[in-house]
């Protein structure tokens, strides 16, 4: 009760205070007299700003020369403004030369800016609290923007980031939207799997990134929180990885952050659209048999082993067409996809208020041979209000996306269904009901049972912000950033009778499943900046308040009299299986950071946090965290530039320090019981540890960062360490305790280290042809430090110390046997067994290396440009096993010629357990590396002077291609997945058209 009054209280003084601002704010606005703006000696003034090739520049300030007041161009480039006849205009921006106009009494006045390389390094970048840019920066933060990602077809902004950024793995989390892609920056840091994920800030809002619970055939990813936000309206995207990027973080920055920023207003109006359309199929296919093949292999089977096939152990040789073929890979996953996206934004204001509205819908259809879909409806606004001297400042951010997805549905639908014998029998019959009689004749379960079953899955989005700012004088600044958001789920999975054989007996069911997540968050600043001569001293100070909630429901409903009562509760017979849940989740903080410059060469950067969670124990719940980072620009020094004039820019950075992690389950230090069945009763559910803390992850780096002739040539070399200890895990308890696990603090350390390359260069720049290119490379290393007592802990055959956590314990695998012509592997300790003991092989399952290379070519008004991503890494060759009724792959006629390194055909329990041995050795592992051209665009801009005539400010054609080429050696279906037979990213192409208006 006591932390509810202290935190009522803290609101209440906060919104007082916020409350003071915006009368302060009002005065000022009144008692400001702007004359200088529309004196009679002035006049409206407005033209464009093009770039070198005559597109539309944003962003670009004009100022009136010699004077306090100026604006900015909007998305076509347009400006707007009040000055005399014999005034001055500048126009600057960061990237292109500052250009001086007078105006010689004229009211329209167009420029075209010209690049200007040496200064591209000064381009701004969000590093959460505040900004910087790349030259000043004493941290490691890696950055995307709008022109990367926009046009790519995909759900979530995750999958855009592929192969974009040193340091940070995105790996798919399969071909239906809406799966949960994994991100990892800079490796795992945790024992647990939900303690590996990233925080992720939009605009300014934390924002819940743990995959949503499904009963789809998406429970083994989950569903992608992000999927709600529309790619069309990011502006950038930041990763933020080393100490001093993410201290200021405190305990939700030990994985990295994830920071979104979405598109604002501009000034001037303008309405945009764009559309697309296109295709996606399954890129790869299996080396499947066809039917006399397997049938060859089948008989082959029955020989070696003396059996005589019958119908009961051979229906596909006894009972089934021998001339029939299904290409079931066909059958399944044979079907296009379309995809459509439509998106339409509105921007408006003036000097003092500018505004951005937008929308967009996108479609995807299904590979399935079924009506499935995927739709997302998005709604974005966004509005910044300034007074007339610009020292109160108002923003509001609304963000709500809806979709609905019911690509999931079936059960039929399995990677089972690819090897099904290719002489099967049809699995449905003329009136498109599932075949029960000719499987059941063979003894078998139709293997689309399950076909009519639907799952839709429906969610809603909305994360909102709301940020104010008063300039108490110049350099002195309070601020504050309010924030909500609501996540709710929906699911309704039907299953109707006809979706399995009538002699089952089986009754209509329903299962039903809804997740809220509501968060708010309170986060008061004061910011203070201020020069001394060359030096300059920038000062940050707020505080957090936040909540989260949480309600989970689930259970099924069965007994409907028809299918078409199915999902209406009132009409199902009974209600089972039902579990409900709330959890509540406070969070607060207190945190600071001082940087200073010495004539913008020497830097230094201090940040701390002290974190308070409600996920820990009393004595336990406040823990301090925070870094140290700092910079030497060696290019600028004057010997440097003497002896080596070709440097445009050098500089030396590195910072160490802590961030940590609480991503445990809320009430975890508490003892917990459930209800029991009967009435009245308790029972113990979880187990009290009142005493365990805080993960703590200590980071270490130091960066290289130099250009070349004016920054036509620029390269950053990083090297890390990561070292994560105190791990939270759920340690388990033996049986006899009555409780599975107690949450608890395990003397184990994580390390991470790696070093990280980006390149980027223009080898050619001409007036009309330009090309630019970058590189990125990671090589990361992951190793579990130390471990005490691990030999006797429950980890003891899951890691091994001074390996990686990402390891397989594998037999060691010895070759064919040659009296039975099967696998053998070595029995180490000789006691005819095959266990733990005798897997002595590590294997480490991480990559080895990735990166991407992306190349970008401008000529008039066409622009080329394409990303290739590579990997270096091994993976297990996919289902190596034949002989056994179902399909194989291409290995088998290999066996059945006796060739290679495969065992002999057979179907007995002895070479089923020899392929399984065989599995779990070094035997399937081969190098899986793979060179993938992820995205490749080819665009066309209308020329100006043909735009104009027809009405448009702007538009331009492209063509779009997605996952087009994969140059691998690996057999299965995705070398981006190669421990599993599922398919990876779809196969995409898309046109569409972008308007100005």
């Amino acid at each position: 009760m006591k932390n509810f009054y202290r935190r009522a209280m803290l609101i209440i003084m906060f919104l007082l205070a916020m409350g003071f601002l915006v009368f302060l704010a009002m005065i000022q606005a009144k008692a400001a007299t702007p004359k200088f703006y529309k004196s009679a000696f002035q006049q409206e003034v407005t033209g464009q700003v093009t770039g070198p090739t005559g597109e539309p520049l944003l962003g670009v300030t004009v100022l009136v020369k010699n004077k306090q007041y100026g604006t900015t161009t909007n998305k076509e480039g347009i400006y707007k403004l009040q000055a005399a006849a014999s005034d001055t205009l500048v126009f600057s921006s960061i990237g292109f030369k500052k250009l001086e106009v007078p105006l010689q009494g004229r009211t329209s006045v167009d420029v075209q800016l010209q690049e200007d390389i040496a200064s591209l390094g000064e381009v701004e970048i969000n590093a959460g609290y505040y900004n910087t840019t790349k030259r000043e920066s004493t941290g490691s933060i890696s950055r995307v923007t709008a022109e990367e990602i926009e046009n790519q077809p995909v759900v979530s902004p995750l999958q855009a980031l592929q192969g974009r950024m040193p340091g940070v793995e995105v790996t798919s989390g399969g071909f239906q939207p809406g799966a949960a892609s994994t991100i990892r920056i800079r490796g795992i840091n945790s024992l647990r799997e939900e303690g590996n994920y990233p925080l992720y800030i939009i605009d300014g809002v934390p924002f819940n990134s743990t995959p949503v619970e499904t009963n789809s055939s998406l429970s083994y990813v989950g569903i992608d929180p992000l999927n709600n936000l529309d790619i069309n309206n990011i502006q950038s995207i930041e990763i933020l990885k080393d100490a001093d990027a993410t201290a200021i973080y405190g305990s939700r920055g030990a994985n990295g952050v994830v920071l979104i920023t979405t598109k604002k207003g501009t000034l001037g109006t303008g309405l945009q659209a764009k559309v697309y359309y296109g295709a996606a199929t399954v890129p790869g296919r299996l080396d499947l048999l066809n039917t006399p093949e397997y049938i060859q292999v089948r008989q082959r089977a029955f020989e070696n082993d003396s059996i005589q096939p019958t119908a009961s152990n051979a229906p596909d040789l006894i009972l089934w067409d021998q001339e029939n073929y299904t290409d079931w890979q066909d059958f399944l996953y044979g079907s296009t996809a379309e995809t459509s996206n439509t998106s339409l934004s509105f921007t408006g204001g003036d000097e003092r208020t500018s505004f951005r509205f937008g929308g967009s819908y996108f479609t995807q259809g299904s590979i399935y041979p079924a009506d499935y879909d995927y739709k997302k409806i998005t709604g974005n606004i966004h509005m910044n209000h300034s007074s007339s001297e610009n020292k109160f400042q108002l923003g509001v951010t609304l963000n709500y996306g809806v979709d609905s997805n019911d690509l999931v549905g079936s059960l039929g639908y399995d990677n089972s269904t690819l090897f099904l014998p290719p002489n099967a029998p049809e699995v449905f019959n003329e009136d498109g009901s599932l075949n029960w009689e000719d499987w059941g004749a063979a003894g078998l379960k139709n293997p689309l049972e399950g076909n009519f079953n639907t799952n839709n899955k429906e969610t809603k989005n909305l994360i909102s912000n709301v940020s104010l700012s008063y300039e108490v004088f110049p350099g002195l600044e309070l601020k504050s950033s309010l924030g909500y958001t609501i996540y709710t789920s929906d699911e309704l999975r039907k299953q109707p009778k006809r979706s399995y054989n009538p002699a089952d007996a089986i009754t209509h069911k329903s299962f039903h499943l809804r997740s809220d997540r509501k968060s708010w968050i309170i986060e008061p600043q004061i910011n203070y900046e201020n020069s001394f001569n060359k030096f300059h001293l920038k000062t940050l100070l707020g505080a957090t308040f936040q909540e989260n909630t949480s309600f989970h429901e689930s259970f099924l409903a069965e007994g409907y009299a028809s299918e078409a009562l199915i999902g209406n509760i009132g009409a199902a017979e009974k209600i089972t299986n039902g579990n409900r849940s709330n959890t509540e989740y406070h969070y607060d903080a207190v945190f600071s950071r001082v940087g200073v410059d010495w004539d913008q060469k020497y830097f230094l950067n201090l940040t701390g946090r002290r974190d308070g969670s409600s996920r820990f124990g009393p004595n336990n719940r406040f823990a301090n965290f925070g870094a140290v980072g700092a910079a030497w620009i060696f290019g600028d020094e004057g010997f440097m530039q003497k002896t080596f004039p070709f440097l445009s820019f050098g500089k030396l950075r590195g910072s160490y320090g802590s961030t940590g992690n609480d991503q445990i389950g809320d009430y975890g230090y508490l003892d917990a019981y459930e209800a029991t069945r009967g009435p009245g009763g308790l029972y113990p559910s979880g187990l009290a540890n009142p005493n365990y803390s805080w993960e703590v992850n200590k980071k270490l780096e130091f960066a290289l960062e130099m250009g070349f002739w004016n920054e036509r040539v620029s390269f950053s070399l990083s090297r890390y360490k990561n070292r994560s200890s105190n791990q939270l895990v759920g340690y388990p308890l033996p049986y006899l305790t009555g409780f599975t696990s107690v949450q608890a603090n395990l003397p184990a350390t994580v390390e991470n280290t790696g070093w990280e390359l980006s390149l980027h260069a223009i080898p050619m720049e001409q007036q009309k042809f330009r090309w630019e290119t970058s590189l990125n490379l990671s090589f990361p290393k992951n190793k579990l430090v130390s471990y005490p007592g691990i030999e006797e802990s429950s980890y003891a055959n899951t890691y091994r110390v001074g390996e990686p956590l990402n390891i397989e314990l594998l037999y060691e695998y010895t070759g064919l046997d040659p009296q039975t012509g099967f696998y053998t592997v070595r029995d180490v300790n000789d006691d005819g067994r095959y266990d733990y003991k005798d897997r002595i092989v590590i294997k480490d399952r991480n990559r080895q290396f990735y990166g991407g290379i992306i190349n970008n070519f401008r000529l008039g008004g066409f622009s080329f440009n394409f990303l290739w991503e590579f990997v270096k890494q091994e993976g297990i060759i996919p289902k190596f096993s034949y002989g056994n009724r179902g399909n194989a792959l291409g290995y088998a006629l290999s066996a059945l010629k006796e060739e290679g390194p495969f065992q002999r055909i057979s179907q007995t329990y002895a070479s089923q357990q020899a392929h399984t041995y065989a599995y779990n050795s070094t035997f399937p592992y081969r190098n899986s590396s793979y060179w993938r051209l992820k995205t490749l665009t080819l665009a066309y801009n209308f020329p100006q002077n043909f735009t104009s005539k027809i009405g448009m400010k702007n538009c331009s054609l492209f063509l779009h291609g997605q996952n087009l080429w994969t140059i691998t050696s690996y057999e299965g279906m995705d070398a981006e997945n190669p421990y599993s037979v599922g398919i990876g990213n779809l196969r995409s192409v898309t046109a569409g058209i972008e308007v100005n208006f």
